[in-house]
């Protein structure tokens, strides 16, 4: 596995966590927790038993299988996708996909940082739910529906991973794993903590600022195939600063 390769997969896995903490999912993100569980804010919020804890924990790890099982299918199609165009284009397509790549994580980077403005990413296209769940199957369906919803802050910074696997399929399913993970770790560690999440709500806009900058880049590395020196780089300055505290 090449530096570049280690570089996306925590970019992937920072851009999973970036979609969590976004203005359009974290303040939703107690509503979602009621719902599924059946208990108010305000229980969940008070409560400390080890069984109101497990119960939250249990539904908050069926409803991420649900957003796995869609977001991991879809990162599994498109690396299919991205091999097949490259195998029928051959000779330079990887560059012209990865240049391409690279144009439309800057678009989408500019986006998430609110610098431009893309009407139909504004549009909500979540799933809506007019009865509770039952049981834990129900929780998994919910959180395949909050998946297939792509909300406008969670669908320009998927796509952007999609376009990556796309870009290069044979670590395609990685970098979509990575972005699971990235989304899921803040996810449980917040329902564990389910008051600390006000304070966070409160810094949202500046993280996806961050997050927006970030993304743009990444999508100029991509563009101008400086990735891997970028990549070789930051993993040498590692090494480096490892081995002098060592000695």
């Amino acid at each position: 596995m090449t530096a570049a390769t280690d570089l996306t997969i925590w970019l992937a896995f920072g851009a999973g966590a970036l979609s969590f903490l976004s203005p359009c999912t974290l303040p939703l993100f107690p509503a979602y927790l009621s719902y599924i569980t059946g208990m108010s804010v305000k229980e969940l919020e008070g409560k400390k038993e080890i069984k109101i804890r497990s119960k939250l924990m249990l539904h908050s790890i069926f409803f991420l299988l649900g957003v796995s099982t869609v977001f991991i299918g879809l990162g599994v199609g498109i690396s299919f996708l991205g091999s097949w165009i490259q195998g029928v284009l051959m000779g330079d397509s990887g560059k012209l996909i990865q240049r391409l790549a690279g144009i439309f994580i800057v678009v989408m980077g500019l986006f998430v940082a609110g610098w431009i403005n893309i009407k139909p990413f504004m549009k909500e296209k979540r799933m809506q739910f007019t009865k509770k769940p039952v049981g834990y199957l129900g929780t998994v369906f919910v959180g395949m529906g909050f998946a297939a919803g792509w909300t406008p802050c969670i669908g320009p910074i998927f796509a952007s991973i999609l376009v990556v696997a796309a870009a290069n399929p044979t670590q395609g399913t990685v970098y979509t794993l990575a972005y699971v993970l990235g989304f899921a770790v803040p996810f449980l560690v917040l329902a564990f903590f389910i008051g600390s999440t006000k304070w966070i709500v409160r810094h949202s806009e500046k993280i996806m600022k961050f997050g927006g900058g970030l993304m743009v880049v990444m999508g100029i590395l991509l563009f101008t195939g400086q990735m891997t020196q970028i990549s070789t780089f930051l993993l040498k300055f590692v090494e480096d600063t490892w081995l002098m505290n060592l000695g």
